[in-house]
């Protein structure tokens, strides 16, 4: 079922959302969350959609927030969609004029009561996402370094102004990654001399994976450009012989290991509904992106080999 309402008002929107529930059986008693995306025009459909999508496993009142023409009149127009298409409820908010401006008041009376709310900003990354006015709402704040227009300082900027909570989805495409490389090391193996990256250039993927070998392991760590698509391997350089994944296509690795044959594992990279649903099953902090991101905040995983060396405690 969909509703359309312009030139509206959040008492309407919220009467409106309170109506369709009650036709359709109450679909606010199984929401899990409440998910806030803070979003464009070009951007919304997938990021609604995307959102929809993760709903299916995390049943979630959708809010996605478009901040348009800033000079216009102040207004309000929502688009609401329940039912199957759509798991729990979703509200697309079109806001005009100085009424951009206040997104969080108009948001706050639309969240479900006493459920936790995430905040997710598939494009454009704020400075500080605690301290947005969306984001003090949040539990959990959600961005993506790899949609920006500068990957690697957008996520210098998230590192400097990190607080628990945070995400970003780079860190999510790095899942497959780190279980991977950590299941290798569980092995016996040589001493550990060196770690490489290997990934497109300018992919804040790699410089978080980067980051956390030099957390982990110690060493130096060196990026290296490649063609893509994504991270197309890591290599560990040990007294036995490297130990490495490599994924030259995106969507299936090769595992090399000293003296053992090449074994052929799936690392394919994920959808964003994919990256989305593995964002949502946790809302506590995640410590390990925390501790990674002042790595990379003190220059490991920069591509510099001096940086490194010193995160590594290496002279």
């Amino acid at each position: 079922m969909r509703k359309v309402l312009t030139d509206t008002s959040t008492s309407d929107v919220r009467t409106e959302l309170m109506r369709s529930s009650q036709q359709l059986g109450g679909l606010t008693t199984g929401v899990v969350l409440n998910l806030i995306i803070m979003t464009d025009e070009s951007a919304q459909y997938d990021a609604v959609r995307a959102a929809s999508q993760a709903g299916r496993e995390h049943p979630c009142r959708v809010l996605g927030v478009i901040a348009r023409d800033t000079h216009s009149v102040p207004r309000l127009n929502a688009e609401i969609t329940v039912g199957e298409d759509a798991p729990g409820q979703t509200v697309v908010l079109r806001m005009y004029g100085e009424l951009s401006e206040h997104a969080d008041s108009v948001v706050a009376p639309l969240l479900v009561s006493d459920t936790p709310v995430v905040v997710w900003w598939p494009t454009a990354a704020p400075a500080a996402p605690a301290t947005d006015p969306l984001g003090v709402l949040a539990q959990r704040r959600i961005t993506d370094a790899a949609a920006c227009e500068r990957p690697l300082a957008t996520l210098t900027r998230l590192a400097a102004s990190y607080r628990p909570g945070d995400t970003d989805l780079a860190w999510a495409r790095t899942t497959g990654w780190r279980s991977l490389l950590a299941a290798s090391l569980d092995r016996p193996h040589g001493e550990i001399l060196a770690a490489e990256v290997s990934a497109e250039d300018g992919n804040p993927s790699a410089e978080l994976i980067a980051a956390w070998l030099v957390g982990r392991l110690g060493v130096p760590v060196r990026r290296v450009i490649s063609a893509g698509p994504g991270v197309t391997a890591v290599t560990i350089a040990t007294a036995d012989g490297d130990i490495a994944i490599i994924r030259p296509d995106g969507r299936n690795a090769i595992l090399v290991r000293p003296g053992e044959p090449d074994r052929h594992v799936g690392l394919h990279r994920r959808d964003t509904a994919e990256l989305m649903a593995e964002e949502l099953r946790r809302l506590d902090p995640d410590e390990v992106y925390g501790e990674v991101l002042a790595l990379l905040a003190a220059g490991a995983g920069t591509g510099q080999p001096e940086a490194l060396a010193a995160a590594s405690g290496e002279e």
